[in-house]
């Protein structure tokens, strides 16, 4: 009789050293040929294991159901993690935004530590194995079936991911395994992802195809304010970085927008973009008067390479709806207004968000109504656990989806019983 562990990656992995560190017999099934495989390509391949910041800071970050994380955050805290990490041998570092590193900028090395230590602790790990169904009766699992073997279980934790990177292994077991014990799973949808446009306004309100003038794949701008608008209202805002895709926008902010805007209708949703956020429009205004003075005698197309980067300039140029070859002596104040308004609310209608598979989280999952938060046992059969994404829970970029596996995998495993 043990714990059953499904699912190998850092929600699974945790779950089965905590177990196993309490004297518990743990097998560790992963489908994959080797556990922690999202892992590998996480933070870049860097991993991003966790951020600096206290529990308060640290549930603000989390978009999906919060609260319902407040008792394995408190249980096992970003500080526990790198105090966990540090104390088995594992160099960290802290970066900006307080995101942890190992000092290795290494994945693997995240990974053979926790390897090792299910190893050290006695965890049979069962990989190319994928559970079927379950046994269960009197609202208990009694067996675990896999396509190679059956298992008696005292308990067992469902840590199986999302549908994200499906190449990684995260292709929804988990949810059908839920289903069919009677839980309800939220509508995954795709967090953490690009986000996809149908064209641009201009000064007069028309709709520039996208597809027929495409922004400047790759271009990247910084220190820039994005939102999410409808009707000019917004719903939401970032600052920071981001870029143009071949189909819409990504980078940083866009990847926070995305996770805040996908249960979302997105018929009148609008993707806006304030280059020049640290100034108001009148300064703005002021700024774009001393460039044309400087540029007197200069072209309109010629006049702006001092605000913005070269690739961008010709796309301004046309959503102002001034006519690049006028000369900057003759551009009225009207049109200089019209400038400023592109520069400061470039608006894009949302077409919609990359499919999820490209998504780097997902949001949706098992029902934490289901759920007892202060164990992470599920309220409808007395001996499973839940823990990671399989769970109705995700949040921003920066270290915080990581440790929510970390967190929740800690009290799944320190509770099964």
């Amino acid at each position: 009789m043990s714990v059953i562990v499904i699912g190998g990656g850092p929600a699974g992995m945790m779950a089965a050293i905590a177990a196993a560190e309490r004297g518990k017999s743990v097998i560790l099934i992963e489908k994959n040929e080797r556990l922690g495989r999202k892992m590998y390509i996480s933070g870049k391949g860097r991993c991003n294991l966790t951020n600096q910041t206290d529990i308060k800071n640290f549930l603000e970050q989390v978009v999906s159901n919060p609260k319902f994380l407040m008792s394995a955050i408190h249980r096992f805290s970003p500080a526990a993690t790198v105090d966990f990490f540090e104390s088995k041998g594992l160099s960290l570092k802290t970066e900006r935004g307080g995101r942890v590193f190992p000092v290795s900028d290494k994945s693997a090395d995240v990974i053979d530590l926790m390897v090792g230590l299910l190893k050290s602790n006695g965890v049979a790990i069962k990989t190319s194995e994928t559970v079927k169904c379950f046994h269960y009766s009197q609202d208990k699992i009694r067996m675990v079936i896999t396509d190679k073997g059956d298992y008696q279980a005292d308990s067992v934790i469902i840590a199986t991911g999302g549908v994200s990177y499906p190449k990684t292994g995260s292709t929804g077991d988990g949810y059908t395994l839920a289903k069919s014990l009677g839980h309800t799973v939220i509508e995954p949808k795709p967090a953490l992802c690009p986000i996809l446009l149908q064209g641009c306004y201009d000064t007069s309100g028309r709709l520039i195809d996208r597809l027929q003038q495409p922004f400047p794949e790759g271009l990247s701008l910084k220190n820039v304010e994005a939102k999410i608008t409808v009707h000019d209202t917004v719903l939401h805002k970032e600052f920071g970085e981001m870029l143009f895709t071949d189909r819409g926008v990504s980078g940083p902010i866009v990847l926070s927008l995305s996770s805040k805007m996908n249960r979302m209708n997105f018929s009148n949703l609008v993707f806006a973009i304030d280059l020049k956020p640290a100034l108001d429009e009148k300064t703005l205004d002021a700024r774009i008067l001393r460039d044309f003075e400087k540029a007197n005698n200069k072209q309109f197309k010629n006049s702006l390479a001092d605000l913005l980067p070269k690739s961008l300039i010709p796309y301004i140029m046309k959503l102002s709806c001034i006519d690049p070859e006028k000369p900057v002596h003759s551009i009225n104040r009207a049109e200089r207004k019209a400038l400023v308004e592109i520069l400061k609310n470039m608006k894009f209608p949302v077409k919609a968000l990359a499919d999820i598979e490209e998504a780097i989280v997902t949001a949706g999952g098992v029902s934490v109504k289901e759920i007892n938060p202060a164990t992470m046992g599920s309220k409808i059969i007395h001996n499973l656990y839940f823990a990671g994404e399989v769970l109705d829970v995700d949040a921003l970029t920066g270290g915080y989806n990581i440790q929510i596996a970390l967190s929740t995998g800690f009290l799944a495993g320190n509770k099964a019983e």
